[in-house]
Parts: C-alpha cells; structure tokens; sequence
C-alpha cells in the first residue's frame, strides 16, 4: 500500500481526527489517528495488517513463534498479524500498571515474538510491553505498527517497522500553541493520563 492508500483507509473510516487530544504520552496534538475506527471494518483490518506484514523482512516473517501486542490499542492490529502471519497473537493487559500476560496466554522460554501497536509516539507502552515479554520468558525481535508519528525518534531498543510515518506536531501540555490552547482537550486514547 502507498501512503496516499493508507491515508485514504483512515479518511475513509473517519480516523483521522482534527482538534486538541491528550495523547497517551501525555503531550497535546492538533491531529489524531484513531487505529479503533480504521480497525472495526475486518477487511480493512486486514488489508492493513496484510500490507503491515508486507513491510518485515522475510528471515523476520520466517522466524517469529508469536505475536503479542499491548491491549486495548493493539489488540485488534495485533490479532490480524497474527492471522496474516500465520502465528498465535496474544495480549498484554495492565490491570495494576504494569503490563502482564493474563487469560491464560503464556510464552515459551525463548520464543521470539514480534511486538505489534497501533501508534507510537513517544515509544514508552511498547518498552514497558518489551519488558513485560521478557519477563515471561520470551525474546521482542522487532516491533511492527500501523502508525509511527514519533517524527522517527522513538527507541525501541528493537528493530522497528511501522505501516506508516506521520510528523504531527506534538506539544508539552505547558507550552501550547494559542490557536490549540483556546481548543478544549479530548484525550481519545485508552491509558490514563
């Protein structure tokens, strides 16, 4: 998929969101890509996560024994790589704050996973989630989402691909812009500020 197509998948599903949001990082944004609405059509969940499998490389695809993504955003993005993949997909949820496998899912010693997302922005849920795998005994080799808008910056500490780059302006909640100071903030996403 280009980036023009992607794009058109999110416009289409009225994803891509104008106004003042509170990201999960923490820092305002003028603009928001809601992954819950591009992702609640299954096909056009799947073309994303068929053209997100598309961007690994092949020795990667080859030799991933699963695939875990941090819930909520990463569930649904999470289970159709898994399904694209032809791997188990499973989910790390935090009911305390801190990431845990729960619902019986359990990793192998050793099995090498790929992490999946729907956004990173700063990259801090998929570190706690990395680490969370490594406690569990497994080995994150890469992390793949659909959206990467850290401008590029975001350290994983593992080799990333995302679907998609987007550069939208991110601001400290202390130094907004006037025109996105006199919005009222929305925070659309699933952590707790």
């Amino acid at each position: 998929m280009t980036e023009d197509q992607i794009l058109a998948e999110f416009r289409a599903a009225n994803a891509l969101l104008e106004g003042h949001f509170i990201l999960s990082s923490g820092l305002r944004s003028p603009r928001y890509l809601q992954c819950a609405r591009v992702l609640m059509d299954g096909k056009r969940a799947e073309r994303l996560a068929m053209a997100l499998s598309a961007t690994l490389p092949a020795e990667l695809r080859s030799g991933i024994d699963a695939v875990v993504s941090p819930a909520m955003g990463g569930v649904i993005i999470g289970h159709e790589m898994g399904r694209a993949l032809g791997r188990p997909a499973m989910f790390l949820e935090r009911p305390e704050g801190q990431f845990h496998f729960r619902r019986g899912f359990a990793l192998e010693p050793g099995a090498r996973v790929l992490m999946v997302e729907d956004v990173v922005t700063t990259g801090l849920s998929s570190r706690e989630a990395i680490a969370a795998v490594g406690e569990a005994g497994g080995v994150v080799v890469a992390e793949a989402a659909l959206v990467d808008r850290s401008g590029g910056k975001a350290d994983l500490g593992v080799p990333f691909y995302p679907l998609i780059r987007i550069d939208v302006p991110t601001y400290d909640p202390n130094d907004l812009p006037p025109e996105l100071a006199a919005v009222p903030a929305i925070k659309p996403g699933s952590r707790a500020a």
